[in-house]
């Protein structure tokens, strides 16, 4: 029996697909299904908190449910490494962080490779990182800090633990300003801050998330802010550039990602929906609740400051003997 050319059509289209799946994605309009976002931490934190706030307003965008994934573990590796092997389809995006900017550095070899295995498509939400003092300390700014450890005063920050995102912003400015500032580590941000607010140390270069209801409060005081530029939640808190530190940048960071070879076409809608998402003032809002600000760019403004980071960081560790807590 002779087959109809509409038949042919279809059965050669069906075979492309078994095939080579990709091909059936194009002709397949994204997304039409859910889509997952992988999260290398625990549920409840900034990272987190940043990735909910972005799939609420994705799902309104793209009217299909997305879904969080926390995939915790090994200061981030384990999530990545999951999200590393997923489809590149689209369907499986990772949300990474400022550890996967360090851990090269800071471990080694690892399962994967941030920049290889990965399609960068936005920064998602930049963390300021503030430098807090107990109100006991004797400076009320950077350049008072940098004046009172250059006179011998013994100074002590505490960190989230070593190679943290905390530790490596206090090893920075010490590298910047020239000072020998001493790091006591903690197993997380929390502990840290509450023995600052006891004055069993003196300093801490802290998150936003963290630091601010305690700035707020007046329990301690703020000298500056670590980022290139002024921070929203605190506009009249100097940066570190304007302190007179040209080279002190330091923040945490969330970004969207998608496994290597996903089609360019998924990935610039996914960029453009994201950015529009950015857009609306109830999600701008949000993230500034969490301590977080809106971050947004191309595709090629992340691949290059994940670069710009990666390098950093290797240095900083380098030049300061940093090894894993």
């Amino acid at each position: 029996m002779q087959t109809s050319p509409s038949r042919r059509s279809f059965i050669a289209c069906s075979l492309l697909a078994a095939t080579h799946p990709l091909a059936a994605l194009a002709a397949d309009p994204w997304p039409s299904r859910p889509v997952r976002f992988i999260v290398p931490f625990p549920p409840g934190g900034p990272v987190d908190t940043t990735a909910r706030v972005f799939s609420h307003k994705l799902s309104e965008i793209w009217r299909t449910p997305t879904v969080i994934d926390n995939r915790a573990g090994a200061g981030g590796v384990v999530g990545a490494t999951a999200a590393a092997k997923e489809a590149p389809d689209g369907y499986g995006l990772f949300v990474g962080a400022i550890h996967h900017s360090v851990n090269p550095a800071l471990m080694g070899k690892l399962p994967y490779d941030i920049e290889k295995d990965f399609a960068p498509i936005s920064f998602a939400a930049m963390f300021p990182v503030f430098i807090v003092a107990h109100p006991s300390v004797p400076a009320n700014s950077i350049q008072e800090l940098i004046a009172l450890a250059k006179r011998g005063t013994p100074l002590a920050y505490g960190s989230s633990g070593n190679g943290g995102g905390t530790h490596l912003a206090g090893e920075l400015f010490n590298m910047e300003a020239g000072t020998k500032l001493q790091h006591i580590p903690y197993k997380g941000s929390a502990p840290a801050m509450n023995d600052l607010l006891g004055g069993q140390v003196q300093l801490m270069f802290s998150d936003a998330p963290t630091a601010l209801q305690h700035i707020k409060s007046g329990r301690v005081k703020v000298l500056g802010v670590a980022s290139r530029q002024r921070s929203a939640m605190l506009p009249d808190v100097p940066t570190g550039v304007e302190s007179g530190l040209p080279g002190y940048e330091a923040y945490s960071w969330a970004a969207l990602f998608a496994p290597a070879k996903t089609p360019q076409a998924v990935l610039d809608k996914i960029n453009a929906d994201f950015n529009t998402a950015t857009k609306d003032p109830a999600v701008r809002q949000r993230l500034l609740d969490a301590g977080a600000e809106a971050d947004p760019g191309t595709q090629e403004q992340m691949r290059q400051r994940l670069r710009s980071e990666l390098d950093k960081w290797a240095k900083v560790i380098k030049t300061a003997g940093i090894t894993p807590g």
